[in-house]
């Protein structure tokens, strides 16, 4: 018997087969500004291959089907191997084809960060976990490219353009990921605690190789060719090259003992592991292995900010092809005047996010050579992870809810984008930890600190809120012995300046107006007040900027 208990109607139809370049006017903007237009081409196709149904399916594939680890063969023998997806080499082939893991460092040009900024952030709104041992390699490079013998070695598998995510000795492969082993159970973030030791193996010191025992409590995408750990040696504590295969072509002494059951992406791995005598060998400044690893952190902590804004768009975009299909109280969502006053607020924020990660990430090109741009990259960069990170937990948040229950349920993306917002704001420092760096980036580089003051100062013109803004924030520099219980605030501040500075710079001026309005001052108002100020044209156009489809 063929019947029916109902029809099905006003469902919105799934966001497939667009070019998420294309549709996205700000980042088009945000590109030519920071010196990139050169790479418009590949971004375009770039973009166009993410939105396709079949790489969105990728997405969902290798997040549905979780890694899964094998300690020992059916023999007993150990391998520690871990099985992905074929998902994820897919998407992995996709990053490393366009060149995300080392297009600044293998083909250095104005805007080259910019360029490789842009495709992260393109790829971030459809896969995740693929971005975190792609960072790593990334931020890796430019140390190991200080070490000139260890790097000859591994030059040719850094910069090649083919994935090879197979497990065997970097020799008979033709590229490379490297991951990082930081942290310790009874150290967190605080790595002077980390009491893995590292025994010479030979007459020690810088590119000299040594055997390590102990552990790390969070090791990302243990399978990568190699990682960079902390451990302490004779000299202090240091940082080493840690091969997943040793130079004899035997399995390094790298034991992992499982993997972690994480909120978030599920498309990645990370573990805890013992090291059992394993082979590393000595990069950077003997005892000086934290500063090390902070060079390192300053490029993966811009990653969390663009995989931040990712996220941040995606929701967006998702929430206005939802609300403008759909339809409640005799309208559809897009024409309900609250409604819209939320979606135009979360716009604003997206585009003054995605502004804001495009200029740090132009800034790190410059910032040798002015004060201003070190700034931006030693002081703001921290900063932007504090502030953007934290903001798309609530942006994401109140994508949802504009998706009601549909966007809480798994079969659509925004639970996905949800459980994937948080840990920007954990990974390479917590809030905290990086808003007390922003405090040390202060008081260490006084010059370029004070060209970033003076250009806000500037920029701030004759705009009271702005002034004003910018006179909170110095006042609050003054104040000594205060300013750690402050750091949060020092650090929203600031971003909220440099962003309203780049909207009133780059962006219609109804969209600077609304920002500053609705930013200065507490920061932190509900969704929904910006849209107040604006025209229905005004509101029209800010939406069509957002989202030009549907």
């Amino acid at each position: 018997m063929a019947w029916s208990t109902h029809e099905v109607f006003n469902q919105v139809a799934v966001l497939k087969d667009y070019n998420l370049y294309a549709t996205d006017t700000v980042l088009q903007e945000a590109v030519e500004r920071e010196g990139a237009a050169w790479h418009t081409a590949a971004l375009s196709c770039h973009g166009a291959l993410l939105g396709e149904e079949a790489t969105i399916h990728l997405g969902e594939l290798a997040n549905r089907c979780a890694p899964e680890l094998t300690t020992h063969d059916r023999a007993g023998h150990r391998i520690d191997q871990i099985e992905f997806h074929p998902a994820w080499s897919k998407l992995m082939e996709m990053l490393y084809a366009a060149g995300v893991h080392c297009l600044p460092w293998a083909m250095p040009r104005p805007g080259a960060h910019a360029a490789r900024a842009a495709t992260f952030f393109l790829h971030g709104q459809i896969e995740a976990g693929s971005l975190c041992p792609t960072t790593m390699t990334f931020a890796a490079i430019p140390l190991l490219m200080n070490e000139s013998a260890l790097f000859a070695q591994l030059q040719g598998n850094l910069f090649s353009r083919r994935y090879d995510g197979r497990d065997l000795p970097l020799a008979q492969k033709h590229a490379m990921t490297i991951g990082m082993g930081m942290t310790e159970k009874q150290g967190g973030s605080d790595l002077r605690g980390n009491t893995t030791l590292a025994r010479r193996s030979g007459s020690g010191g810088r590119g000299e190789a040594y055997a390590l025992v102990g552990h790390k409590w969070f090791f990302s995408a243990p399978t990568s060719d190699a990682h960079l750990v902390l451990a302490r040696a004779d000299e202090g504590l240091a940082c080493f090259y840690v091969p997943r295969w040793r130079t004899d072509g035997t399995r390094n002494a790298v034991r992992i003992q499982r993997l972690k059951q994480k909120l978030g992406n599920r498309s990645n791995a990370s573990a805890e592991v013992e090291f059992c005598d394993a082979e590393g060998i000595m990069i950077g400044v003997p005892g000086r292995g934290i500063a090390t690893a902070i060079e390192m952190a300053a490029h993966t902590r811009l990653d969390c900010v663009l995989g931040s804004a990712a996220l941040m768009r995606q929701a967006l975009v998702q929430a206005i092809h939802h609300a403008r299909q759909r339809a409640a109280f005799g309208r559809s969502l897009i024409e309900q005047p609250l409604m819209q006053a939320v979606l135009i607020d979360l716009a604003l924020e997206s585009e003054a996010a995605t502004r804001l990660a495009l200029r740090l990430a132009s800034a790190c090109e410059r910032a040798a050579h002015d004060p201003l741009e070190r700034a931006l990259w030693r002081i703001v960069t921290p900063a932007a992870k504090f502030w953007i990170c934290k903001r798309t937990i609530v942006v994401v948040a109140e994508c949802m809810e504009v998706l009601g229950g549909n966007g809480y349920v798994e079969d659509g993306p925004l639970a996905r984008l949800y459980r994937e917002a948080p840990v920007n704001s954990i990974w390479e420092g917590s809030g905290n930890v990086v808003c007390l760096d922003v405090l040390r980036g202060l008081a260490r580089e006084t010059a370029a600190a004070q060209a970033l003051l003076n250009f806000l100062t500037a920029r701030a013109g004759s705009d009271t809120l702005l002034a004003s803004a910018v006179g909170e924030l110095v006042a609050c520099l003054q104040k000594r012995d205060a300013e750690q219980a402050e750091a949060r605030w020092i650090a929203r501040q600031m971003i909220l300046l440099l962003q309203a500075t780049l909207l009133a710079e780059a962006a219609p001026q109804y969209v600077a107006e609304a920002f500053i309005s609705s930013r200065m001052g507490s920061g932190t108002a509900v969704f929904g007040a910006a849209a107040q100020q604006l025209s229905v044209a005004q509101k029209e156009d800010l939406l069509a900027r957002a989202w030009p489809c549907d």
